[in-house]
């Protein structure tokens, strides 16, 4: 019974380590992916006079990180999307943010296969 008894307290204590290798390396990605999106959209946003490009941030909220633009998070939507203008017609959207997210959400995925792996 001795056996039993330290062979499932030495597998816990392993699925511990493990569990915690993994929270780690998760972590890890999620700054890496963050930093490295902020970095993308900086080069790949629209520049008129910088402002707008230069504000992009990674701000921690709880246990997530967002990737957001300090200056003006309705320009985002306007550069995204399009708009009216005042005069009549439409300005042509600006796509910019949409493959930085997709590329990130798949580098993410990917880092965590990775560390689950081990």
């Amino acid at each position: 019974m001795s056996n039993v008894n330290d062979f499932t307290g030495e597998l816990m204590r392993q699925l511990r380590m493990y569990e915690y290798d993994v929270s780690e390396m998760v972590e890890e990605a999620k700054k890496d992916v963050a930093n490295e999106a902020v970095s993308k959209l900086k080069q790949d946003s629209p520049k008129d006079t910088g402002k707008y490009r230069r504000g992009w941030r990674v701000k921690k909220v709880g246990n997530k990180l967002v990737v957001h633009n300090a200056t003006s998070s309705q320009l985002t939507h306007l550069l995204e999307k399009g708009h009216a203008k005042v005069g009549g017609g439409r300005v042509a959207p600006r796509v910019h943010i949409r493959p930085v997210e997709e590329k990130a959400i798949d580098n993410f995925l990917e880092l965590v296969e990775r560390a689950i792996r081990g």
